[in-house]
């Protein structure tokens, strides 16, 4: 454990009894902070836990030229992303304040303007929800304020969170321990140097020596713990080496470090698509009591309604703010659209009555001066700027063709056992009875580890029980979300060309598979983009449309939300439910399986029970459990 250096609690020692600081403000070189947020600029995906079920006709990609340009893209994008990010920004509020205002800012990327002439504010201690459509560029503006490409002075240390903690022979405590020393022993030197600088009466310096103090390296264990039991760890994983994890478990590795160091700006990139709901939950419940700056994407409204206080649109190429929860940013944005466009259609119909005056004037000269005062007050609208129609958001619906109907038992499990080693002590299920028919809404729920998505490979026959048997119906067809299904792409084709080969027995016409993609929402260029710079909501869709395409009277769905915007996890809403085939789902968005669960499977203690009461039941039922052991 690191303490602090002999200098600094000298200097410490010096500032007692001098004027209390005005400010409370850290301090990082650019050097200390680029190390600090070693995550920053890097989203590459992390292997998730689940397992993939490729569609048929399926090819991997075998062109080395075209495999080396999909790999530069992506590196651009997620690390040396200055060549294709460009930003403009000018810092507007005091360069000692924890508030950071930013004016005139701009994104462009890949020569796609994002934002343009924006005023960007993160005041300190607010918890702010970015929103927008998949693929408007939230997790690029993320990394360009992680990156600092904006003017955000060096003292506020910045945090990003997009990629998990590397694969090492520490275990996860260990890790997030280690990297809190790290931390403190930067810290420390930080404090040397600024004693250095500007002497013992330094705000700054005496903020570092409050924040040293509160972590406090003696409970570094303790408090360590603590927050990666709340994400979902036990006696025995908390001590597994992250070589040995998968991509999701070392993402709540890395996001055990982000909320334990607590930096002035903390940045999640939708931080709960690797989590189970018990997860969700406790984490929903810590950010809540945040006290410095958070900046967050999620497409959870009900996550976003539990910790935000201030919501921030990223529609139009702006950042609009507005105040409280995403239920109040709907409110309020639903009142002002109303209001604006009163005022266009007034506007309007003035200019109407205007201009009709103005035709109709003649040349008499009472009339003609009249009609001259009336043209400048039209001038003067034009010049002030004529108030615009509300822009709709783009809203698509999309469906799951219409299936035959198949006699029950489509899909049963009678006293199936199940064990990856064979072996009684390690059984994940035993004797378990289920069955899905075709007017089935099924949620599964439970924490990680249970075998939720082992489930559903023993329902597609990729998993064979060690005890018990399964039954299919001869004709059923099942369809396969898989939490990285999105792997099954070529990343150096375009969607376009994709599906053209993919299907080619279907059509050859570009049109009619344009139509196809657009009905899940990619249209535009992202159609003939390439894949591989697509963001993941985009290749989500795109991974729908192929599930469409097949045609399955069953969908087995495992965490179908991860990367989708809240209108697009609104379609799949409605179109699960007008779906007239079965449909199992494991999912960590409250929201999705509150508008479409019929029944409610909790997996744990080796065993499936049904649950008597709906998803917001079973969540407060989680909540409870926490706050009773002490975990929140």
């Amino acid at each position: 454990m690191v303490s602090s250096s002999k200098a600094a609690r000298q200097a410490k020692r010096a500032a007692e009894g001098k004027e209390p600081k005005k400010t409370a403000t850290s301090r990082l070189s650019s050097k200390a902070a680029s190390k600090a947020n070693s995550t920053a600029g890097d989203e590459t995906p992390p292997m998730l836990d689940g397992d993939d079920d490729p569609l048929p006709g399926d090819q991997p990609a075998t062109d080395e030229s075209k495999m080396s340009q999909v790999k530069r893209l992506t590196e651009q994008m997620d690390k040396h992303g200055l060549s294709d990010r460009v930003t403009t920004g000018v810092l507007a509020s005091l360069a000692q304040s924890r508030d950071v205002k930013i004016g005139s800012a701009s994104l462009v990327f890949h020569g796609r303007v994002l934002i343009t002439d924006a005023t960007m504010e993160l005041t300190y201690g607010r918890r702010y929800g970015l929103l927008g459509e998949n693929g408007c560029g939230k997790s690029t503006l993320l990394k360009a304020i992680a990156a600092r490409e904006y003017p955000i002075p060096e003292h506020v240390d910045i945090y990003l969170l997009n990629e998990g903690a590397p694969p090492s022979d520490l275990g996860a405590l260990e890790w997030v321990v280690t990297e809190a020393e790290n931390e403190m022993e930067r810290l420390d030197k930080l404090a040397e140097d600024l004693l250095e600088k500007e002497g013992p009466e330094s705000p700054v310096l005496m903020d570092l020596y409050e924040r040293m103090e509160s972590m406090d390296p003696s409970t570094f264990q303790t408090r360590a713990s603590l927050i990666l039991t709340g994400l979902g760890f036990n006696k025995k994983t908390i001590n597994k080496k992250t070589k040995d994890m998968s991509g999701g478990w070392r993402m709540r590795v890395a996001l055990g470090k982000a909320l334990f160091v607590r930096p002035s700006l903390l940045l999640l990139d939708d931080p709960t698509a690797h989590l189970d709901l018990e997860a969700c939950v406790w984490l929903e419940e810590y950010l809540k009591k945040w006290d410095k700056t958070l900046v967050l994407v999620s497409h959870s409204m009900d996550f976003l309604n539990g910790v935000c206080t201030t919501m921030i649109d990223m529609r139009q190429k702006k950042l609009t703010y507005y105040g409280g929860n995403y239920d109040s940013y709907i409110k309020t944005r639903s009142e002002n659209e109303t209001n604006q466009m009163k005022a266009y259609h007034k506007q309007q119909d003035e200019i109407k009555h205007i201009k009709q005056f103005i035709a109709s004037a003649g040349t008499y000269a009472n009339l003609v001066r009249q009609a001259k005062s009336r043209q400048k007050i039209l001038d003067k609208m034009e010049a002030d700027g004529f108030i615009q129609p509300v822009e709709t958001d783009r809203v698509f619906t999309f469906r799951f063709a219409d299936v035959e109907k198949l006699p029950p038992p489509v899909l049963s499990l009678d006293d199936v056992t199940f064990s990856y080693s064979g072996k009684t002590a390690d059984n994940l299920y035993e004797d378990i009875d289920f069955g899905v028919d075709m007017d089935s809404r099924t949620a599964l729920v439970g924490p990680n580890g249970v075998g939720k998505s082992t489930l559903l490979r023993l329902m597609t026959g990729k998993l064979s029980a060690t005890g018990g048997n399964i039954s299919r119906h001869t004709h059923l067809k099942l369809g396969v979300y898989s939490q990285h299904s999105a792997e099954q792409l070529d990343l150096t084709k375009s969607a376009l060309d994709f599906v053209r080969d993919k299907y080619s027995s279907k059509s050859q016409d570009y049109q009619y598979w344009r139509q196809q993609l657009g009905k899940y929402g990619l249209s535009g260029d992202s159609q003939t983009a390439l894949m591989g710079t697509l963001s993941e909501g985009q290749k989500s869709r795109i991974v729908f449309a192929l599930l469409a395409i097949e045609g399955p009277n069953m969908l087995l769905l495992d965490e179908p939300t991860n990367g989708l915007d809240i209108p697009t996890i609104d379609s799949l809403a409605d179109a699960i439910n007008a779906f007239n085939g079965g449909v199992v789902v494991v999912s960590h968005d409250f929201r999705l399986l509150d508008k479409i669960a019929k029944d409610i499977m909790v997996c744990e203690n080796k065993t499936l029970r049904r649950w008597d009461g709906n998803i917001a039941e079973y969540k407060n039922h989680l909540r409870k459990k926490m706050i009773a052991a002490g975990n929140v």
